[in-house]
């Protein structure tokens, strides 16, 4: 059973043992699919990441995991700030949410973070690729057959799939 992740708040910390299981379930069936069942899985599916710059760590990680689905990945450097008003962020949020199916924020303060995902109306994610968020942290449990990088990916996928999809 693949959870239904798409109204989650940005902050996945409170992932229920359910959820979790669910994840690392769909991680391990993209692991044994093959690869043209999962190329297609997020084809017409557009993410923003909102970041600063494509450098932000795990911005690889997260373009590659989303674009091995299919999803298309514009890359979109923030014009917000926290000190951004709150009429400049429901616009900005409202607009993304129109734009994208899903956002994908780095290197932005979780605050802010917040503010876009109350507004957005589309699954918003603070920092999924991030080396100490939990969606990285559970891809230690997928085993060693993969690489750490490999397993990092899966994982990202497995969310992406569970929001967007």
């Amino acid at each position: 059973m693949v959870p239904n992740l798409k109204h989650r708040p940005s902050d996945l910390a409170t992932l229920s043992a359910l959820e979790t299981r669910a994840l690392l379930a769909c991680a391990r069936n993209l692991r044994a699919s093959p690869t043209a069942t999962t190329e297609r899985a997020l084809r017409g599916k557009n993410l923003c990441l909102l970041s600063a710059t494509q450098n932000h760590p795990g911005a690889a990680l997260l373009i590659r995991a989303a674009t091995g689905l299919g999803a298309h990945v514009a890359c979109v450097p923030p014009s917000l700030s926290a000190s951004s008003s709150v009429d400049e962020v429901q616009h900005t949020a409202r607009l993304l949410g129109r734009l994208y199916d899903g956002v994908a924020c780095a290197g932005i303060p979780s605050e802010l973070v917040r503010r876009i995902a109350a507004d957005a109306n589309v699954p918003v994610f603070d920092g999924i690729a991030a080396p100490d968020h939990p969606i990285i942290r559970l891809a230690d449990q997928l085993g060693d057959n993969n690489s750490a990088q490999d397993n990092e990916r899966l994982m990202i996928q497995a969310l992406l799939l569970c929001a967007l999809s």
